[in-house]
């Protein structure tokens, strides 16, 4: 996606190889006019899919699955908890997902309410490295018996395993922008992901 793709040279940083900071729009500080139009090709891949609503994993998941959502017709969102609550109980699924970006594993949760047996989901997410948070969000699915039609990621380092593993198991992924690799801090993106 041209848009992201021109944020991400702008405004984007590279640390050391393997970081990709772009918390100036994407994460921390939203430009909404970008994440609406991200949302609208999220909507234009996956429209055909069918999905019954849209799942990430909090926080920064939040923001591009509702934009993602909002394009395709204001299906619901629903978001993975990284933490428990007291109000939580026997009526999560769960699974673990190791974080590249904070180095820690986590055990996301989903009450099976908002998590229908059936349901047709879009997995949408910001960043795709190893795919660990994918993987962990597929697993909550596979536990509901509800299918996954798609993943959408914003940002893809295509320099680690996770999209390409996706990509062989068969997973329809869309990403908006792939990153090649880092050098000396400049951020190299293919010209055009997918």
């Amino acid at each position: 996606m041209e848009a992201l793709i021109r944020a991400i040279r702008e405004q984007g940083e590279g640390i050391g190889n393997d970081i990709v900071k772009v918390d100036m729009f994407l994460n921390h500080r939203i430009d909404t006019g970008l994440l609406f139009r991200m949302g609208e090709a999220w909507a234009e891949e996956f429209r055909a899919e069918k999905p019954d609503l849209v799942l990430t994993v909090e926080a920064s998941g939040i923001a591009m699955a509702v934009a993602a959502a909002h394009a395709l017709g204001d299906l619901p969102v629903v978001f993975a908890k990284k933490s428990a609550t007291v109000v939580q109980n026997e009526a999560m699924v769960q699974a673990p997902v190791y974080s590249f970006t904070h180095k820690t594993q986590n055990m996301i949760r989903i009450d099976r309410r908002y998590l229908p047996e059936g349901s047709r989901v879009l997995i949408i997410d910001d960043f795709l490295a190893d795919g660990e948070a994918v993987r962990g969000m597929m697993s909550l699915c596979e536990q509901r018996k509800a299918t996954v039609v798609g993943v959408g990621i914003a940002v893809e380092k295509g320099f680690q395993p996770g999209g390409k593993k996706l990509r062989e198991a068969g997973v329809h992924l869309k990403s908006l922008a792939v990153v090649e690799g880092i050098q000396d801090g400049k951020i190299l993106l293919k010209p055009d992901a997918d």
